[in-house]
């Protein structure tokens, strides 16, 4: 009996392994249209759009009483499915690789849970005794969320993420004191957080600046993710639970609490995240969610850069969408940081980049030619700096 808890703890960190030599199922001919590129919900690029087509999408989701019918009414709802999901007949995963595969994220998620109330208590126990500032446990705790999600995944490698970075400004070298920046990112997944956490070394460089997250309040329901946003000092922002897909509804008096906490923020030496979409996205596959201009209302407050960040992929383990939730359907996750600090004349054009440059990675996985143009911004374009950056 004693030998039972640690095969639940470590068989699917085993079993994770053997997902990774699992083979991939495919078939002779790929039949499914491309449904990443939707470009419906992306705002044109000024003249090099990579978005011409205009097919619609299934817009409703094939009954489960009839996926396991023969002939071609079962072809058809596979088709359904797999353009909700965004994943195509040729890279669709093996049944038994996709189960082993959700068995490691749970067990990461579980561990998770274990393991950062733990780590977190010594920290808040200094500074409840005084032995410790505000500021201390904040950096602290920001540095232990990171290990825990980074060191973890090693440990259950149930997802193959893959890091891209520009060229520019990128290594640790050409950045020995970054600026305080504001960054931004896409809402792909209810792992988004743990992701970021666990790539930020190797997303924004070994000379990072520690950094708070604007998330939602509600988020503080749950225990595990309270006694971390709360420990990190990130900052909330209330609005109401809308459901994923619908608009959000802000509290509008919280938002002096919020501007106050990004200025002490900064001082302390933090830079600040957002997700300007608000909200999960349960179609990412099809291109953002309606985006918010916060980011640069912020921006233009403190005099700070916006620099992007995007992820692809990550909702094919946990989808946004509540039908779909935990039903994995890859194991292939991009992460992408646009390492080029925008500089934008109004709201407007920050969501028109954001959207063209985050939110044509978040549906393809691949960079928008004109991605230098748009995450500059038109005032540095007309101060010649998109030039120097491409030399």
């Amino acid at each position: 009996m004693r030998g039972i808890p640690v095969l639940t703890i470590f068989l699917p960190i085993v079993l994770s392994y053997v997902a990774a030599f699992v083979p991939t199922a495919t078939t002779g001919r790929n039949t499914v249209q491309d449904v990443s590129r939707r470009p419906s919900l992306l705002l044109p690029s000024p003249s090099s759009s990579p978005f011409s087509s205009t097919t619609e999408l299934f817009s409703t989701t094939a009954s489960s009483s009839t996926l396991f019918i023969n002939g071609d009414n079962e072809l058809k709802d596979k088709k359904a499915m797999n353009a909700l999901t965004g994943t195509s007949t040729s890279d669709k995963m093996h049944p038994l690789k996709a189960g082993i595969t959700k068995a490691g994220m749970v067990s990461f998620i579980v561990s998770m849970c274990i393991a950062l109330p733990t780590t977190l208590f010594p920290v808040k126990l200094l500074h409840r005794a005084k032995l410790i500032s505000t500021l201390q446990k904040e950096q602290i705790s920001c540095r232990i969320g990171c290990f825990c999600s980074r060191w973890l995944m090693r440990v259950i490698p149930f997802a193959r993420v893959k890091v891209m970075k520009n060229d520019e400004g990128s290594s640790d070298s050409k950045e020995e004191k970054p600026e305080p920046t504001i960054w931004v990112c896409n809402h792909t997944s209810m792992l988004d957080i743990f992701f970021l956490l666990a790539k930020d070394k190797k997303l924004r460089g070994k000379n990072k600046r520690p950094i708070k997250i604007i998330y939602w309040k509600d988020l503080e329901k749950n225990p595990v993710t309270k006694v971390l946003f709360t420990m990190s000092g990130f900052i909330p922002v209330e609005m109401e639970d809308n459901g994923n897909g619908n608009a959000n509804t802000y509290n509008k008096s919280s938002f002096k609490a919020l501007l106050k906490s990004v200025k002490k923020a900064f001082d302390d030496g933090f830079d600040i995240g957002i997700l300007p979409e608000g909200q999960l996205n349960p179609c990412p596959e099809k291109g953002l969610q309606p985006s918010f201009g916060g980011a640069f209302t912020l921006a233009r407050m403190s005099k700070r850069p916006i620099k992007m960040m995007a992820i692809h992929g990550l909702h094919k383990l946990w989808h946004g969408d509540d039908k779909i939730g935990m039903t994995v359907t890859g194991r292939k996750v991009k992460m992408r940081n646009y390492n080029l600090g925008g500089k934008f004349k109004d709201s407007n054009e920050f969501i028109q980049a954001f959207e063209n440059v985050v939110g044509h990675f978040g549906a393809t996985g691949q960079d928008n030619p004109s991605w230098r143009d748009w995450s500059l911004g038109s005032s540095a374009l007309k101060n010649g700096e998109a030039d120097g950056a491409k030399k």
